[in-house]
């Protein structure tokens, strides 16, 4: 090696904080180490985020927050970030139900010790000991009132599946979670009884649905533009996206009954270098007034009960954990995905192109 090398980032580091323990100074804080990189979905939840966690953090803090878009599917990302140490960035959204069980079972995940008797105030389901929800969003049933009366289209998957009495175009999403349980609720099982998920039942009861199915959609987008433009009459999506077309002005109608709620919320890879600052900001977005905040902008509930207080009633009830909401749903299992979702989404693959 040259002597004549410029030395590495760490080596400065090092070398600095050793130049002033040695003449009795304080340790040598650097501005670019105050900066965090957090990695979100992009587009609507960037703005919502920066304007409920990113900018009171840093305000709060001094530290700098740095946003980036995340893959559609961060698993695999995250995944190899820990196992090659090369660190993207340092926070991630990630859901309880298709992603932690997951990366829990490989140890990708950042130690941060949470313990759910620190935060009474969360759902119980919206916290381990890694991994911190902050927001829940549902895939429900969305229909056009220009098609059917307000509080006339289909209530329930039962409904949806019945063509006879709720003619129209249909959409649903391609992919089997939330889609095989739907299909359950449809042949007459009880939300409260899905699981362990009779995957045979939920495929025959595809089989009658599927030629009434105008479109499989494969992203929020899409499933917004159908709903909105009135390509499709009733729709699986995700209450946000369903909101979205109703705030542009389209006539649609959300039924919360038997709905399936997702709780997202910030996991740190493990080994990031900044695991430390990471940690605070995990913690600071437990805050209710921050939850609270973050609903102006989505309609996706808090996980912090106590965020209620502070939002208006007309908003609170757009928003899935609002009580007389959540009341109707459920959480799809995340231990009974993680063990099956790769055979049940290689099946459903191959159902949707037979």
């Amino acid at each position: 090696m040259s002597q004549f090398q410029n030395p590495g980032r760490r080596q400065v580091l090092k070398a600095g904080a050793l130049l002033a323990a040695a003449a009795g100074l304080p340790r040598i804080v650097f501005a670019q180490d105050q900066r965090l990189v957090v990695s979100d979905p992009g587009g609507p939840y960037t703005e919502a985020y920066r304007r409920a966690f990113y900018t009171p953090f840093e305000q709060a803090t001094g530290i700098k927050v740095i946003s980036v878009a995340r893959e559609s599917q961060p698993v695999a990302q995250f995944s190899a970030m820990v196992q090659t140490r090369n660190y993207v960035w340092d926070v991630t959204t990630l859901t309880i139900s298709a992603d932690i069980p997951f990366l829990e079972e490989k140890g990708f995940l950042e130690p941060i010790g949470l313990k759910a008797e620190d935060y009474p105030e969360l759902l119980p389901e919206a916290i381990t000991p890694n991994w911190l929800g902050v927001d829940v969003y549902s895939t429900v049933l969305a229909y056009r009132t220009d098609t059917f009366a307000p509080g006339k289209g289909p209530q329930s998957w039962r409904d949806f599946w019945d063509v006879e009495k709720f003619p129209g175009r249909r959409c649903l999403r391609r992919n089997p979670l939330d889609t095989l349980e739907q299909a359950l609720m449809a042949d007459g099982v009880a939300i409260d009884d899905l699981y362990p998920l009779d995957v045979e039942r939920a495929f025959k009861s595809l089989d009658r649905i599927k030629r009434h199915v105008d479109i499989w959609w494969t992203s929020g987008a899409q499933a917004m533009q159908a709903i909105q433009s009135g390509e499709v009459d009733m729709i699986s999506t995700w209450n946000g996206r369903a909101q979205a077309a109703i705030d542009n002005g389209a006539p649609v109608e959300i039924a919360w009954n038997q709905g399936l709620y997702s709780i997202e919320g910030w996991a740190i890879p493990k080994g990031t270098p900044r695991a430390d600052l990471a940690k605070q900001f995990v913690r600071f977005c437990a805050d209710a007034q921050r939850q609270a905040e973050l609903t102006k902008t989505l309609a996706y509930g808090p996980t912090n009960r106590k965020a209620f207080d502070s939002i208006p009633a007309e908003r609170a009830r757009l928003l899935p954990t609002e009580p007389g909401n959540l009341q109707h749903m459920r959480l799809p299992s995340p231990q009974w995905w993680a063990e099956n979702r790769a055979a049940v989404t290689e099946r459903f693959n191959a159902w949707i192109l037979s």
